[in-house]
């Protein structure tokens, strides 16, 4: 299996692609979709997937944000499958798996994705590293509701915490030997301990607020 993303491929999507993420704010941004990306080729070389195909649907996944939140996904998937620039790489059954791997991509959704492609892509956007799931959900907690106060800010902190990433929470692992199920269960770690969850709240809470 190839192990080197098609460097012209590569060139397109730096140029036309990535440059679209300066639109969508810190916390779905230019940062976040190059650590998704470089999640995916992780997941691709330890899966035998097609890195090419991981590569492209890492970039795309998350164009949809352009549109409402709640159905970036599936605005990302009709981006993606409307690109004809991509036909110059891929045929038309891997675009197919390549749209329906965005739509699928979502924490949230109630099923398992379709494709191996789709759990890489979902599994490549968690990117559980304990400081970067708390950072992005203290950038877009101020971008999205910057009247709330430092208490109404970690209140809601907490609780997309308690929702999305306890023990309890919707968020889901579709890779088997992903390295994200250690990182996951420091979150839920932290999550219990109120004390140090607060900690790191007024800590990243203090440094995005001095950026602004």
């Amino acid at each position: 299996m190839q192990q080197q993303i098609d460097l012209e491929l590569m060139g397109f999507v730096e140029r036309q692609i990535l440059p679209r993420y300066s639109e969508f704010g810190k916390s779905h941004g230019l940062v976040h979709v190059q650590r998704v990306i470089k999640n995916s080729l992780e997941l691709a070389r330890l899966t035998g997937a097609d890195i090419n195909m991981c590569y492209a649907i890492a970039a795309y996944h998350d164009l949809g944000m352009s549109g409402p939140r709640a159905i970036h996904h599936i605005m990302g998937g009709k981006i993606l499958a409307a690109d004809a620039r991509l036909r110059k790489w891929f045929s038309p059954e891997q675009i197919k798996i390549m749209k329906e791997a965005v739509e699928d991509h979502r924490a949230s959704a109630s099923h398992s994705p379709r494709s191996l492609y789709g759990k890489i892509v979902a599994e490549a956007d968690r990117d559980l590293d304990p400081e970067m799931v708390f950072r992005r959900a203290v950038q877009y907690g101020l971008e999205k509701e910057p009247a709330l106060d430092r208490t109404g800010q970690w209140n809601r902190f907490r609780n997309h915490m308690q929702e999305k990433y306890s023990r309890a929470g919707y968020i889901r692992l579709w890779v088997h030997n992903s390295p994200n199920r250690e990182r996951l269960s420091i979150i839920q770690s932290t999550i219990e301990d109120r004390e140090k969850l607060h900690q790191w709240f007024d800590k990243l809470y203090d440094e995005e607020t001095r950026k602004t």
